[in-house]
């Protein structure tokens, strides 16, 4: 009797066994699919500005880095040139540096001989328009990260909705089953947006402190070639 006990109960425990593995191997793909329609469609935006915060973020990120980089001799030979009077060869050393500094310091270079509040209005313009380049398409990210999470949220209330609607139209028999798809809308987008919102707000900072990084820089060589132009003959 207990051996035969044994033997009726393995069927059960190998289906709850069953069961267990396939809760716990629940895949992304069909917490998507059963989301729903609404739910796959706000998924499918949230990927598209995952994508476009990627591609930004990246791009910017090499056009910052190579606008940074400059010789640390560039100044000093600069000054060599400009003290010697030879203006050509060091309008020549800025073509060649290829940098937002090198092109602010060929600005204020082809402005010598003019009194030095144009020359500083010169460099501040071409200053103005070499951040604004630095700083093309950065403030998508931030929109990115402002907008993802509200989209997740509203898939949320799309998901509720859905399961009020299933709870209303039970006739007062709620089958967990029934309220899935609800609640998989609800969670799954919820956390999606999160997800890219971290991710491009994130990136939206790091590019806001290279491009500060790089305004400094700016200023500080600026500042510098000023003084140069104030010293004594």
């Amino acid at each position: 009797m207990f051996l035969l006990m044994q033997q009726a109960t393995k069927p059960a425990q190998e289906l709850l066994d069953n069961t267990e593995s396939q809760e716990k191997t629940i895949s992304i793909y069909k917490l998507i699919v059963d989301g729903g329609i609404g739910g796959q469609i706000i998924i499918g935006i949230l990927f598209v500005l995952l994508t476009m915060a990627l591609y930004i973020y990246f791009e910017r990120f090499l056009a910052i880095k190579a606008a940074s980089k400059i010789d640390k001799n560039f100044m000093n030979l600069i000054k060599e040139q400009v003290s010697q009077g030879n203006l050509k060869v060091a309008k020549q050393l800025c073509s060649q540096e290829n940098s937002v500094t090198a092109r602010l310091i060929e600005k204020g270079i082809s402005r010598i001989g003019k009194p030095l509040d144009d020359i500083n209005s010169a460099i501040e313009n071409a200053g103005k328009l070499e951040i604004y380049s630095l700083e093309k398409n950065v403030s998508v990210l931030a929109t990115i990260a402002g907008a993802a999470p509200m989209l997740g949220f509203l898939g949320t209330v799309l998901g509720m909705i859905v399961a009020i609607h299933q709870i209303a139209n039970a006739g007062g028999q709620i089958d967990i089953k029934m309220l899935s798809s609800g609640l998989y809308t609800a969670m799954t987008t919820t956390v999606a947006g999160l997800i890219v919102g971290i991710i491009a707000y994130i990136q939206y900072n790091h590019l806001v402190v290279r491009t500060d990084k790089v305004v400094y820089q700016m200023e500080a060589t600026t500042l510098e070639f000023l003084d140069l132009l104030n010293e004594p003959v």
